[in-house]
């Protein structure tokens, strides 16, 4: 392949994922894989538009769908790999970045972004 070079302001044409810095230089972040990384960034980037589609629950908190099968697209690995990076954010499994709340029925998981800076509520 041969790519082009960029010039003048062509480098800002690009939408962005933004990972906190924090999960790279916090020694409690040290366990979490690139991998889990970049889909807690995912996450938060589906934050802004679950917010603007109102899907807050009772208590006023965000949550956003994310289901395995997108995990599964969009890093294009099998389930298991997929699974395991959502393990590895989860609350019960994992470092406690997201949390997964079952709504059954075939519907998928509900899922809290946590916010790990404190004082962070607006």
């Amino acid at each position: 392949m041969d790519f082009e070079y960029f010039y003048g302001k062509q480098s800002s044409q690009y939408a962005f994922y933004r990972i906190p810095k924090h999960l790279f230089t916090e020694r409690q972040f040290d366990a979490l894989s690139i991998g889990a990384k970049l889909l807690y960034g995912m996450m938060v980037d589906r934050m802004e538009l679950s917010q603007k589609n109102g899907w807050l629950d009772r208590n006023g908190r965000v949550y956003i769908y994310f289901t395995v099968d997108e995990v599964k697209d969009k890093f294009h690995c099998a389930n298991d790999k997929a699974m395991k990076l959502m393990r590895e954010l989860d609350s019960e499994q994992g470092i406690g970045l997201i949390e997964c709340v079952r709504q059954g029925l075939g519907k998928p998981n509900l899922i809290y972004v946590k916010n790990f800076v404190s004082g962070s509520q607006a």
